[in-house]
């Protein structure tokens, strides 16, 4: 049976294009939308939602942080950054400003595909949890507001944009508070896959990202804090 979700591929170059388009039709995606630039990539963005971005950085209008950071002014939709950038600064970068994952060139096809069919089955999972848990769960905890059927934080009754990855974390915190996890174990939780290297580096961009969003101090914080060399305790406000 072919597969109903949409996906978008940004990338300047065609062979690439070309050689995911033919990978991911293999797999039974059938609603397959390329581009080479980031003003064609923001003008398909205009038509019905995207369930998976894959964004290239070095196109040749747009770099690919600064579309990012457009394409989140529209979507939060989950996005792949897939670059010949390799450095663990852009990696962190590409993560900590609305990324859920980082792919380097040059990359193993059937990879990105896995990396696409995690990130879907994850949301499918999400979606499917019954009425009397997750799904139409509201968490309140002091001035916080989460719904994560509805994908909405609220700090202070004032909504926070927040990308899929950073809704997933915050879930875990919700549903986990005043519990003390690791990196790997948030990192197993949230992603679903086993930690990797810079799997702490990731965990730790995304918990620096949601802090800005719910500390009063985000250099002092007060509810996701850090206990040094043992995890992450999520501390619910008052």
């Amino acid at each position: 049976m072919n597969r109903s979700e949409r996906l978008l591929l940004v990338d300047d170059e065609e062979g690439i294009l070309k050689l995911l388009e033919i990978t991911l039709k293999k797999e039974r995606f059938v609603s397959i939308f390329t581009c080479t630039s980031g003003r064609e990539a923001l003008t398909l963005l205009q038509r019905p939602p995207f369930d998976v971005i894959l964004l290239d950085i070095m196109l040749p209008d747009i770099h690919g942080f600064e579309l990012c950071n457009q394409i989140r002014a529209i979507t939060n939709a989950p996005l792949i950054f897939i670059s010949a950038c390799s450095s663990d600064f852009d990696k962190l970068t590409g993560l900590g400003i609305g990324g859920d994952d980082y792919i380097t060139k040059p990359f193993n096809p059937m990879e990105v595909v896995a990396r696409i069919q995690a990130l879907l089955r994850r949301q499918n999972i999400t979606r499917s949890v019954p009425n009397e848990t997750i799904h139409h769960k509201e968490y309140r905890y002091g001035n916080l507001v989460l719904k994560p059927a509805d994908a909405c934080l609220s700090v202070d009754d004032q909504p926070i944009e927040c990308t899929a990855k950073e809704l997933e974390l915050l879930t875990f915190f919700f549903k986990n508070p005043n519990r003390i996890y690791t990196s790997n174990q948030i990192y197993q939780f949230v992603w679903g896959e086993d930690p990797h290297y810079g799997g702490e580096k990731t965990v730790a961009m995304h918990i620096s990202k949601i802090r800005k969003k719910l500390e009063t101090n985000p250099r002092i914080p007060e509810v996701i804090v850090n206990l040094k060399g043992i995890g992450y305790k999520f501390i619910p406000p008052v």
